[in-house]
């Protein structure tokens, strides 16, 4: 059956993009995606911010904008899913073409700018699927002409908090003007304190949930402090290092590589490992990570684990090699663990950052 899923992404990546994205959520809603078991490895189980994972590999946002699919990204042997970037209201986002392939670089460059149906959709189908288990968690966002983006992140929490397992604030998007500016000092503390004040409340009604921040690999040291200072004082439970980048790497060959845009894959492998070590250097164990950037097998999965992440989370080499990706990197993880004699997966993370 992998073989079937191998050929259909192979037969997907000769038509545009974005068509073969809505082609691939489509197959997966149809049952058509591949089936692993998600707990098939002990040694791989992870508590990550107090949630039980089977393991620690996830589906990053941006695949699942609209909670169309979680079920079936489960069954394909993800440990937890994120969906979205959802926004309170429902946008188109940037002009098409907005997705372009780099393959000799085994990249994606997007500029979708959080197109999305909306917070309410997202939240009928996340309360749709809520008897079904497994950790689906919500990325929320702010709407392009929204005139006070702060309150955009607090009505997507209230909106999503009682079904999501946790909600996670995207900051770092390239592809919304001024956005990444929510993660300077000041603005940041504004936007924590409003969200810390709302889940309060959040907490009263529904029970406590964890609350990640996703953040920009395009970060200097002295932002990464002033993060982590505001994340622990505001009582964040974890945050994802990273979004797509804005660089552009000097080995790069494809004809795409000027495109504009959040550059994914390979590429931000070494970007955002550099910068998750950083995060875990200055963290010192307080808060835990996860790691997102150029995951695409499971030597990579572990060089995360071991500057820092508890997690890890992929998307672009789903383009590339397909769904039943997850079952392999799974088990290349598990054997990669037990060829070193390590008995558990948390024995090893952070290993690299210290």
């Amino acid at each position: 059956m992998s073989g079937l899923h191998d050929i259909s992404t192979r037969a997907l990546r000769v038509i545009d993009p974005e068509t073969a994205h809505h082609a691939a959520l489509l197959g997966l809603r149809a049952g058509l995606g591949p089936r692993a078991r998600a707990d098939r490895y002990p040694r791989l189980k992870t508590t990550l911010a107090g949630l039980e994972l089977p393991n620690p590999l996830g589906m990053a946002a941006g695949f699942d904008k609209n909670c169309e699919a979680p079920d079936a990204l489960l069954a394909a042997g993800f440990g937890f899913v994120e969906c979205g970037t959802v926004t309170p209201l429902p946008q188109e986002g940037n002009p098409r073409p907005r997705i372009f392939r780099l393959s000799e670089d085994r990249a994606v460059i997007n500029r979708l700018g959080f197109n999305n149906k909306g917070l309410d959709a997202f939240a009928d189908r996340l309360a749709a699927r809520a008897a079904r288990g497994g950790v689906v968690g919500a990325n929320v966002g702010a709407n392009k002409e929204s005139k006070d983006r702060p309150a955009d992140y607090v009505l997507g929490m209230g909106k999503v908090w009682k079904r999501a397992a946790y909600v996670t604030a995207n900051i770092s998007s390239p592809n919304t003007p001024g956005l990444r500016g929510l993660q300077e000092r000041g603005a940041l503390e504004d936007l924590l304190g409003r969200m810390r004040e709302a889940r309060g409340a959040l907490e009263g009604a529904h029970g406590r949930r964890p609350l990640f921040l996703k953040v920009a690999p395009d970060l200097d040291e002295t932002a990464i402090g002033d993060i982590v200072d505001l994340a622990l004082q505001y009582g964040l439970d974890a945050l994802i290092v990273s979004n797509t980048t804005i660089q552009r790497p000097e080995h790069l060959t494809s004809d795409n590589r000027e495109e504009q845009g959040g550059l994914s894959g390979q590429p931000l492998f070494q970007i955002s490992n550099h910068v998750l070590r950083l995060f875990a250097q200055a963290l010192g164990g307080r808060l835990p990570l996860i790691g997102v950037g150029g995951v695409e097998n499971g030597l990579t999965a572990l060089a995360k684990l071991r500057a820092g992440a508890s997690a890890v989370q992929l998307y672009s080499a789903l383009v590339y090699q397909g769904p039943g990706l997850v079952a392999r990197i799974l088990n290349e993880l598990d054997g990669l663990l037990a060829a070193e004699g390590v008995d558990h997966v948390s024995e090893i993370i952070g290993d690299a950052a210290r």
